[in-house]
């Protein structure tokens, strides 16, 4: 019943008690229990495969990147899936489910010594080899987890946002969204981490595949609460005929009569919805402008790839208008992803003890990002939002919150470069530079400020990306909108690999000893790349107008 109810049209307040805050708890709680089962294995599988499956470093590398790539590639094939055939709610649901699979899997290749290779013999390189049928266990599960993650992620902030008419309660939503975001991935790199590699890799696991099952169960609890969207068939292959239709009649003169010449639907041009062709990419209205033959005689479509109706081409406009803003965060999120990989390289040879006997691991020095993204974002839904209101007489907008994510990016990159220097002048002073693996008598919390700036700038800019692009793409893409962010995750990921693949082939910076090279000019470069991406970014927001969010807050969401 919950997937019929699922394909039924998207309920309104006036009609229905469904949607609202009501719908809050279940969304999040869901969110928490996929987070933390994903967080759990896909953060610690290098360590897994080269542990108890014998897999070489650099192949454990390997399939690491492929997980990481997959995970932020695949939330917008679900998000199209959504979007095109089922919903967000089967979509998620069934997702779910197959991430449940993946991760019981990898608990059972854990847990039954059978489904993997005998330890290697200590002080020797000779290993057993793993089996065909104990790979195709470990693989079978690695890939259905990730599957089932790319069906949840961004498709669970989609049916949250879909609870509620006002765009300021969209934005508050999302803010929650991704603060319970990060503080499970957070509770995941620490708690279920150390679980893992102290406790076992069954009972590490073991949680994972609990908290994966909480979380489905909290989201199903929640289905008679929640309101339905319903898919309209793949969007893409309308938009596809809007250029289809345009280029096959790049002759035709465009009439000036929009409320006779244009398609706006069955029913013929009198009947006139809220769309009409707009002057921008004049070009594209030839593929809603109405010639004989493109019409049956009671007014539908004869030759779908001749003629779509106006609101299909406002909807291709609205994206050509949106992508140069996207493109702006790829290069938003590559400093992010570069300085990732880096700041470990600098805590490797840095003072990590807190104490006498505590040493931070290098791989958790990037929680303090996560943690700051966490914190921050309850400080701006709770302080800064609403004295921003009093001060200004309403919210911040998505470009506002965006831009001030790009400028604490920046400066994040600039504490990071200064910081470097320090660490390398110390070096220096101990004259430590020609001793690979030597520590510098710097402590590794010298690192902390530039992943706090960082990490407050994703506060403010990821949820107002994922804002902007849920109100400004056509409804019909509202799951695939969402997605957007993780498709910039996705490329900036890969882009980041690139980049220092190429400053260490032109370059010196970049050293296996990172003491005998100049780490602090790639963060320069980063922030000079910041800076003019900054100046990009500015640029398409004052052209760009919006095209969906309305200043009035009408309706009262629950």
């Amino acid at each position: 019943m919950a997937i019929a109810s699922s394909l039924s049209p998207l309920s309104s307040d006036s009609g229905s008690r469904r949607g609202g805050w009501i719908t809050f708890p279940f969304i999040t709680g869901a969110l928490a229990g996929l987070t933390l089962a994903a967080g759990g294995w896909a953060s610690n599988i290098i360590v897994y495969l080269i542990q108890e499956f014998n897999v070489k470093s650099i192949d454990a590398a390997q399939v690491s990147n492929v997980i990481n790539g997959s995970s932020n590639f695949f939330p917008v094939i679900g998000a199209i899936i959504a979007d095109s055939f089922f919903g967000s709610f089967p979509v998620i649901s069934v997702s779910s489910f197959i991430s449940l699979l993946g991760i019981s899997l990898l608990a059972l290749t854990a847990t039954v010594g059978s489904l993997k290779p005998p330890p290697c013999v200590i002080g020797s390189d000779v290993c057993q080899p793993t089996t065909k049928l104990q790979l195709a266990i470990l693989y079978s599960g690695i890939t259905l987890a990730t599957i089932g993650l790319g069906g949840t992620r961004f498709t669970l902030a989609t049916i949250g946002a879909n609870q509620f008419d006002k765009p300021k309660n969209q934005s508050t939503f999302f803010n929650w969204f991704f603060f319970t975001f990060y503080f499970a991935l957070v509770v995941s790199l620490t708690v279920i981490v150390y679980v893992e590699d102290n406790v076992g890799w069954k009972w590490g696991f073991g949680l994972c595949a609990i908290a994966n099952l909480i979380g489905l169960a909290i989201f199903l609890s929640g289905t008679r609460f929640y309101r339905f969207d319903k898919p309209q068939g793949s969007p893409f292959i309308g938009l596809a005929r809007v250029i289809v239709a345009a280029t096959r009649k790049r002759n035709l003169h465009i009439s000036s009569d929009e409320s006779k010449d244009f398609y706006y639907g069955h029913g013929g041009g009198t009947d006139i919805v809220a769309a009409t062709p707009s002057k921008s990419f004049r070009f594209l209205n030839r593929a809603a402008q109405k010639i004989e033959g493109d019409t049956k005689p009671e007014g539908s479509i004869l030759k779908p790839w001749r003629l779509c109706t106006v609101q299909q081409v406002e909807d291709f406009k609205t994206l050509m208008r949106i992508l140069p803003l996207w493109s702006s965060s790829i290069f938003l999120g590559t400093p992010i992803a570069v300085q990732s990989s880096l700041t470990i390289l600098q805590a490797l040879t840095m003072d990590r003890h807190l104490g006498p006997h505590f040493k931070i691991p290098a791989g958790s020095i990037l929680v303090v990002s996560l943690i700051s993204t966490a914190l921050f974002l309850a400080v701006i839904d709770r302080f800064l939002c609403p004295l921003w209101q009093r001060l200004i007489g309403r919210f911040p907008t998505p470009f506002q919150r965006i831009g001030l994510g790009h400028v604490l990016n920046i400066l994040g990159m600039a504490v990071s470069a200064l910081v470097e220097s320090k660490r390398l002048k110390i070096t220096k002073d101990h004259q430590l530079q020609d001793q690979p693996g030597a520590v510098t008598p710097m402590l590794a919390l010298w690192l902390f400020p530039q992943l706090v700036l960082v990490g407050v700038g994703e506060a403010f800019h990821f949820p107002g990306q994922v804002a902007l692009y849920y109100q400004e793409f056509p409804v019909s893409l509202r799951s695939t909108s969402t997605a957007m962010i993780s498709l910039i995750i996705g490329i900036s990921f890969y882009l980041s690999t690139g980049i220092i693949d190429f400053v260490r082939r032109i370059t010196s910076w970049l050293p296996d000893n990172i003491n005998k090279g100049k780490l602090e000019n790639v963060y320069w470069m980063l922030v000079v790349v910041g800076v003019v991406n900054f100046g990009y970014y500015l640029v398409c927001a004052i052209l760009y107008k919006y095209q969906n969010v309305s200043d009035a807050d009408s309706s009262d969401d629950k």
